[in-house]
């Protein structure tokens, strides 16, 4: 059941969704507080895909307009990085509608949202496998393995939001699918994907 509260947003030029991870690079003091205030009291905070605009604040510019659904991501991580800011790691676990947006005086955008419940965990169906050992092997890579990802090959919403997360598409497509609700369709777009990225045919 969907759940409408208010959280505050972070909005980005990437797209991120449940089960994905994306490391991120923390220096305006709005963010820097609000990784401060999550990490306190161990809630999260919104990633929303930013159709138009900048990610940093330009004085005197538009803020940026937003898509009108995101996801719920939490801190999993944290390092100072070698040029001395701050880096997160943030995961994301459920998808939420952006109902509207406002500016704080902290210049933290904060967003009414419709939290959406969870993806249920579904199993992988035979036709599906072809997905499994394409994630696999990206799961092989240096800069994946770096990321820690604990993947549930019998989960078919994670295999399929985990590759869209790893795969290169153009962040418009990634947003796309995250707002599509049926699984069925999310795979179906998934083998489109692979067939003209690879020219080979991962239909079971």
């Amino acid at each position: 059941m969907a759940e409408t509260t208010e959280i505050p947003l972070f909005p980005l030029s990437g797209v991120l969704l449940p089960h994905g991870r994306m490391p991120l690079r923390i220096f305006e003091r709005r963010y820097l507080d609000l990784v401060r205030d999550c990490m306190r009291n161990n809630v999260g905070f919104g990633v929303a895909w930013i159709r138009r605009g900048e990610e940093v604040a330009q004085r005197g510019r538009a803020r940026p307009e937003l898509g009108d659904w995101g996801t719920y991501a939490r801190i999993v991580d944290w390092d100072q990085l070698k040029d001395g800011l701050l880096g997160i790691t943030i995961e994301g676990e459920r998808r939420f509608s952006l109902l509207r947006s406002s500016v704080a005086g902290s210049q933290l955008v904060m967003g009414e949202v419709q939290l959406d419940a969870p993806p249920p965990r579904l199993p992988v169906a035979a036709e599906w496998e072809s997905l499994v050992e394409v994630l696999q092997s990206l799961e092989a890579h240096p800069h994946v393995e770096r990321m820690g990802l604990a993947i549930d090959y019998q989960n078919a919403w994670q295999v399929a939001y985990t590759l869209i997360q790893l795969l290169p598409l153009e962040e418009s497509l990634k947003y796309s699918l995250l707002g599509l609700d049926d699984l069925e369709q999310v795979v179906e777009a998934l083998n489109d994907i692979l067939n003209r990225i690879s020219g080979e045919d991962y239909d079971a």
